[in-house]
């Protein structure tokens, strides 16, 4: 099965006013080829056929470029989630049109949905299609599916009387949510015990302990799914009206300073190639600021001139607004050095594991080994660590905004570039660890 997204030229005026329809074509093996018509509407000239998106070297807003590079990412998601769930004998064009009316039009079939309350993979799966969010919100929803589904089999195997226990929207109590909260604290105790659970509803990897901001986290997920089901009709009251989920504790922020970076960018790596690109990475993120997540989806339609424009995929549903980034002179060498016109991403990325090894690694290598304290994620009691061991993708955008924030001490101008909420508590963080903006309050003293 294959999805692509093509134009048809409809009419042309001047150049500023032409238009041409978008249509997906979408192919099922030998046995299907049909095409039908979106609501989108692009420029011919700037539609690049081969990636299917608006040309890099054209000049538009950067909200009509990733606007039309969403809504067809959207679409595209829409048909294939469809097809996962259809029968492929009823897959024709007049499926095809009706899940792309469904896509444009979800109330007008608000009356077909019948989902099976009992069944949670099902009321979820339906929860995601109609609650759009980032794609890695997404997969995050997806993990906590799949913890909810095992929580279901370890009840059936372990609670006398429960052999046919189910996630049941409408029974789900506080004292439900209570054993949940414990699985999910204990899971990565089960895998062995339970095999049969694992198998039904594997993972990728073997469960590790979760501390209790990742638990917070999947909690909140949960309430905002029965939020959802409230507000759709499924439930009359929500377990999570007399069940409070704690807010996430989190340790002083632990970055690097200007000069480490330096130390970085110029450690000689020639000898590991692989672990050069990857360093050149690392500084490039630290340069922008940008979530990992942006950065991996990031192509050189995002670069105009000596800026980096992007909207942020975590608030883009929410608040979406454009970051802008002014490119340094670090920034700039690093893309120069990577200039290709043959790679669709801006830089040469890996998975974000292996990038985050190889983060490790490069501080290693270059010497950056002091000890910071941090708060362990899953005792939640501070340990001394060599600051390599912690590093990571996330550290690159700590950096951003704990060297700007110590610059400017302003955290309007770093959530500009950052895009970060307005309000957002990280700041408050920045604050506590930034001795030089005490020691500048304390300055009004020594005239006394």
């Amino acid at each position: 099965m294959t999805v692509k997204f093509l134009i048809r030229k409809e009419g042309r005026r001047t150049v500023e006013e032409a238009k041409a329809r978008v249509y997906v074509r979408f192919k099922d093996g030998r046995r299907l080829d049909v095409t039908v018509q979106t609501r989108l509407t692009v420029n011919p000239l700037w539609w690049d056929e081969k990636r299917e998106e608006i040309k890099t070297k054209v000049i538009c807003p950067v909200e009509v470029r990733y606007g039309v590079a969403e809504h067809l990412r959207s679409l595209r998601n829409a048909i294939e989630t469809e097809y996962e769930k259809t029968d492929r004998a009823k897959v024709n064009k007049s499926w095809l049109e009706t899940v792309i009316d469904r896509h444009y039009n979800p109330e007008k079939y608000q009356d077909e949905v019948k989902v099976n309350l009992q069944d949670f993979s099902a009321l979820f799966d339906e929860y995601t299609l109609r609650h759009k969010v980032s794609d890695v919100r997404a997969k995050n929803n997806q993990v906590l599916k799949r913890a909810v589904m095992r929580f279901e089999l370890f009840r059936r195997l372990t609670v006398k009387g429960q052999k046919a226990y189910t996630f049941n929207v409408r029974e789900v109590t506080p004292a439900i949510l209570g054993e949940l909260w414990e699985f999910f604290a204990d899971e990565h105790k089960h895998f062995d015990t339970y095999p049969k659970i694992y198998a039904a509803v594997p993972e990728k990897r073997k469960p590790k302990p979760r501390g209790e901001n990742a638990i917070i986290d999947m909690f909140s997920r949960l309430r905002t799914f029965f939020n959802w089901c409230l507000d759709s009709g499924y439930i009359t009251t929500s377990p999570f009206r007399q069940f409070s989920v704690p807010e996430p504790v989190y340790g002083t922020p632990v970055y690097i300073m200007a000069e480490e970076l330096r130390q970085i960018a110029d450690f000689d790596f020639s000898s590991r190639p692989a672990l050069a690109v990857q360093r050149d990475i690392f500084v490039f993120q630290c340069c922008v600021g940008c979530r990992i997540g942006d950065l991996y989806r990031m192509t050189w339609s995002n670069v105009e001139g000596d800026v980096f424009d992007y909207i942020a995929g975590k608030t883009k549903d929410d608040n979406p607004k454009t970051i802008s980034v002014p490119l340094v002179t670090m920034a700039k060498k690093i893309l120069k050095r990577y200039e290709s016109s043959g790679r669709t991403t801006i830089l040469p990325f890996i998975s974000e594991q292996k990038y985050n090894d190889a983060i490790k690694e490069v501080f290693r290598l270059a010497g950056i080994n002091r000890v910071v304290t941090v708060l362990d994620p899953t005792t939640r009691r501070e340990v001394r660590m060599p600051i390599s061991e912690c590093a990571s993708s996330h550290m690159a955008r700590r950096t951003f905004c704990g060297n700007l924030y110590k610059r400017v001490k302003d955290p309007n101008i770093v959530a500009s570039m950052s895009g970060h909420k307005e309000g957002s508590k990280a700041f408050a963080r920045y604050r506590e660890i930034d001795k030089d903006i005490k020691r500048d309050a304390l300055k009004v003293f020594e005239a006394i």
